[in-house]
């Protein structure tokens, strides 16, 4: 692991990273959000899904440096009287893994049906794009929002987990299709190359020659796209939350939380919507801003 490491510092893109001092600041930036998010039961000063630990007498303290906070609340409470900086740390792991996980499969989708496209050509090719221009002639969040109101109408009741899958499953119905037309520009690009033709000159099956051959030289753009696409799963997620039709709320992501503060916005409480709204910038600025050294690292245009 170590030696790989190694390996991957000494390369360009390691010798770029280095040198390229807003990279460095996301990926610390990035790298505490993260960690936070996937330690709250550790990090976190409190658990603010608890109820057994909540008192209504502590709801809507202000931030500790302000007069009436509480050095036990570093960033205040809301109305339920919940720990804000816990609740950033819980609603964050929430938002990351609905970013993530939809993001994953949008990436398998969008790959495996771009393949298809470029690699086949023919009516495959003509139904896969007619596909994907349907789905691009609709905005993104109205698609996700259908999806997700409707599941949610369906399964009123049903677990917290069905929930998250139903919104995860709207942001990927609206992210696969910049996989699948990016991956299909570029294997109509290297299906023609040499080291294809001399592939199916040999009988390798189609199938093989895709996963073994074409496959690895698509995955840069995919790479760089994929990343990018996180931040915007998260702000999308953020957005179907904000909406009511996102997380539980039972177990409130970012959008839930600044939802519930926005409430309370005008009231004066503003560090209830204004911390998990600077929490949700953060991660969605860090992530763009790493994905955008990738792009330039991974350009030989620019070497």
């Amino acid at each position: 692991m170590l030696a790989f490491l190694h390996k991957v510092f000494d390369s360009d893109v390691g010798h770029s990273f280095r040198t390229t001092p807003t990279a460095i600041v996301a990926a610390l930036i990035a790298i505490v959000c993260v960690f936070c998010a996937l330690f709250a039961n550790w990090v976190a000063p409190h658990n603010p899904f608890d109820l057994a630990t909540l008192d209504l007498m502590n709801a809507r303290l202000p931030p500790m440096w302000q007069e009436g906070g509480n050095p036990d609340f570093i960033f205040g409470t809301d109305d339920q009287g919940r720990d804000i900086l816990s609740a950033l740390m819980y609603g964050a792991r929430i938002s990351l893994a609905v970013g993530f996980a939809s993001v994953l499969l949008s990436v398998l989708i969008g790959v495996t049906l771009g393949l298809l496209a470029g690699f086949m050509g023919g009516w495959v090719d003509a139904f896969l794009m007619r596909l994907c221009d349907v789905m691009l002639s609709f905005p993104a969040i109205l698609v996700a929002l259908l999806i997700a109101g409707v599941g949610r109408a369906m399964f009123p009741n049903a677990h917290d987990s069905l929930a998250f899958g139903v919104l995860i499953l709207s942001i990927t119905l609206t992210g696969w299709v910049q996989y699948a037309r990016t991956v299909r520009g570029s294997t109509l690009v290297e299906r023609n190359k040499e080291y294809v033709q001399a592939a199916r000159v040999t009988g390798v099956a189609p199938l093989r020659i895709m996963r073994r051959h074409v496959l690895p030289n698509v995955l840069g753009p995919v790479l760089v796209l994929a990343t990018i696409q996180v931040a915007t799963a998260i702000i999308t997620e953020a957005t179907l939350s904000f909406l009511g039709v996102g997380a539980p709320p039972t177990s409130p992501s970012l959008g839930t939380l600044i939802r519930v503060g926005n409430d309370y916005l005008f009231s004066g409480e503003w560090w209830i919507t204004i911390f998990p709204g600077l929490m949700l910038i953060l991660i969605a600025l860090s992530v763009n801003l790493l994905g955008d050294w990738l792009r330039d690292a991974l350009n030989p245009r620019l070497r």
